[in-house]
């Protein structure tokens, strides 16, 4: 099966696309510089999830690389380092499934049977030419910075993280469950020009 093919089987998701982007148009933000009060907070909540390593989400995902692109409702399970996601297109009624941890990792649902990689992210990549951050979004869905590298963050009239900018990429947090303790992000949009991941959460669940 070849890199094109692999690519046209996922262009389908993209008719759904325009819609979720649409629905996730950011409103201009007010951002504050971190300062010692907030970064406080923030290193609390970071501590307060530093071991949840057990969760699912619910919500729908878009991903755009300026030209192509895909969507879908997307189911998100965390079990340590074993992830599963599962994303479905209503449009087209196609669903695609990646699974894996630190021993490599699965995509199923392609026209020409599973792929396997090293990782979920060259895998997508390799597959779908989608170019999604899969290990640091595993802390940015959760509101934390991910222990890749420096990130700098401002904040929201809320106090919770409202841009952090970490690895190349910028991550919008446009709005957040605050009726949860610790609150939880529920729109995650993360942008890397030309490459953009929309994440909208529906529902959380820890285990």
């Amino acid at each position: 099966m070849t890199h094109t093919s692999q690519k046209r089987g996922l262009r389908y998701l993209g008719a759904a696309l325009p819609l979720l982007l649409a629905a996730c148009v950011p409103t201009p933000a007010i951002r504050m510089k971190g300062d010692a009060a907030l970064l406080g907070e923030q290193e609390a909540r970071e501590r307060a999830l530093a071991s949840a390593d057990h969760w699912s989400l619910q919500g729908k995902l878009g991903v755009s690389d300026g030209k192509d692109g895909g969507s879908g409702t997307l189911n998100w399970t965390q079990n340590g380092e074993r992830y599963e996601f599962t994303l479905r297109s209503p449009v087209i009624g196609k669903s695609f499934r990646l699974s894996g941890g630190p021993d490599g990792a699965l995509l199923e649902g392609l026209d020409g049977g599973p792929l396997r990689g090293p990782d979920a992210e060259s895998l997508m990549h390799k597959a779908l030419g989608w170019e999604v951050p899969l290990r640091d979004l595993r802390a940015w869905v959760l509101g934390l910075r991910a222990d890749s590298g420096p990130a700098e963050l401002n904040f929201g009239v809320n106090r919770l993280p409202s841009l952090l900018q970490q690895d190349g990429w910028d991550v919008d947090y446009r709005e957040w469950d605050a009726g949860r303790q610790p609150p939880m992000p529920t729109k995650v949009f993360a942008e890397k020009p030309p490459y953009k991941v929309r994440l909208s959460i529906e529902s959380w669940t820890f285990n």
